[in-house]
């Protein structure tokens, strides 16, 4: 679903780490498993979007634009720019769409200072990133199986 699999691990892995990084994710990158990675993305996600909507609520529009552009960015650059089009199928294109719809909102948001489109995309992302959290902790809780090769 999220970039290729098929790429050598740490070359992959490397260049999805700088993905993240340049959306301004800046904690342990380097270590963080592929899954740690969108977890993060989520995360930042969600604490920019608090901090617009408090941003709003006290119409500080330079640290409005500075969160909601940090959101968008997220949205486009890392969950969207990580998706793997090719190899996802109906799953990916409808997590593509909800991202445009996302950005969209973020978008509108910042132009127009609208603290319900903020808590709109708030309301969208939590339960992906509930999910998202929830299958890392299945996939922890599983013992380690062999890797076969083809």
């Amino acid at each position: 679903m999220f970039a290729s699999t098929h790429s050598p691990g740490r070359a992959h892995h490397g260049a999805m780490s700088g993905l993240y990084r340049q959306v301004g994710i800046s904690t342990s990158v380097d270590n963080a498993s592929s899954h740690r990675l969108v977890a993060m993305l989520y995360d930042g996600l969600l604490e920019s979007l608090a901090e617009a909507r408090g941003a709003i609520r006290n119409k500080d529009i330079e640290a409005k634009c500075r969160a909601l552009t940090r959101a968008a960015r997220i949205v486009d650059e890392g969950l969207k720019g990580g998706l793997n089009m090719a190899a996802g199928g109906t799953m990916v294109q409808g997590l593509s769409d909800l991202y445009t719809y996302i950005a969209n909102r973020v978008l509108h948001a910042n132009l127009r200072s609208d603290a319900a489109a903020v808590e709109e995309c708030c309301r969208l992302v939590e339960p992906l990133r509930d999910a998202w959290n929830q299958i890392g902790a299945q996939v922890a809780a599983q013992p380690a199986s062999p890797r076969v090769r083809a």
